[in-house]
């Protein structure tokens, strides 16, 4: 792929034609200076359109954000116990910490809020052999109204949470949420 120069101040920086280059970071600090302003829904609070927080982490890190396998797969004791085991391990991993001012998707965070757990349990699961379009970042509501960010295996049966306020796998039927908004097949998708 060619390569681009991209100038700032006096020091030059090469940057691949694919990625976050010097338009893509303009319009995400732009976005960062204006949602760091904006008064009180979160960024990832964006209705049926990918989360302004993840689309910036998309820009930034375009690999965590491809689809690929199957959109559905099977409920089997070995991926019962692979969702169990990275769930528990990012559950303990990770140390809850809101994000102040803006809303800032990472992942592998060592501290980090709802979707930070829901990106690392995703790249885990990608990891461990879990088709990458089978798993869905879901923007819901908790039974109290709080927004929140969510992981669901989507299964031949049930949709499948794995959830950094809960130890166990649950249905999604089963939890309480509302969702508002679910990333597709393709994780670029919301709908």
């Amino acid at each position: 792929m060619e390569r681009q120069k991209a100038y700032r101040g006096n020091e030059m920086q090469k940057t691949s034609g694919v990625g976050f280059g010097p338009l893509h970071k303009a319009a995400a600090i732009l976005t960062l200076a204006l949602l760091s302003s904006a008064p009180t829904v979160p960024a990832w609070a964006a209705g049926k359109h990918a989360p302004l927080g993840y689309q910036i982490m998309c820009l930034r890190n375009p690999g965590e954000c491809r689809g690929g396998g199957a959109a559905h797969v099977s409920v089997t004791n070995e991926l019962m116990v692979t969702l169990k085991r990275v769930n528990g391990q990012i559950n303990r991993q990770i140390k809850p910490r809101r994000d102040s001012g803006a809303d800032v998707w990472t992942v592998g965070a060592t501290y980090g809020d709802c979707e930070d757990y829901a990106l690392t349990k995703r790249r885990a699961l990608i990891r461990a052999g879990v088709p990458a379009s089978s798993l869905r970042i879901a923007y819901v509501k908790t039974r109290s109204g709080e927004d929140h960010a969510i992981l669901v295996v989507k299964t031949n049966g049930k949709d499948l949470v794995l959830d950094n306020l809960s130890a166990s796998i649950r249905p999604l039927s089963q939890t309480g949420y509302r969702v508002v908004s679910m990333a597709g097949a393709n994780p670029r998708s919301w709908s």
